[in-house]
């Protein structure tokens, strides 16, 4: 009877250690070097190397729902311009 508990004890633990493991992520293998139009825009993540993900990038969610995997801002002058282009496009939208 005790070493029914004790299997059913590491059995448990067991499980509990394969579910609270490392949450996969969606990450992006490769990033493109195109200027996007801002007003197709509607949401960014960045991407950051080392945190989960191979490559740094940033994620821009598409109208359309889409997702473009587009170099890091601090890569190109240009993405740091699309960046603010989007941010002061949606501070007029939500005002």
């Amino acid at each position: 009877m005790a070493s029914r508990v004790a299997a059913l004890l590491l059995l448990g633990v067991l499980c509990f250690s394969f579910a609270s493991g490392e949450i996969a992520m969606d990450c992006c293998l490769q990033a493109i070097d195109k200027r996007l139009p801002s007003k197709n825009i509607v949401d960014y993540i960045i991407q950051e190397a080392g945190k989960g993900c191979q490559i740094s990038a940033t994620v821009f969610i598409t109208n359309s729902g889409r997702t473009l995997c587009v170099i890091h801002p601090s890569q190109k002058p240009w993405m740091n311009k699309l960046w603010e282009g989007w941010m002061e496009t949606t501070r007029s939208h939500s005002l």
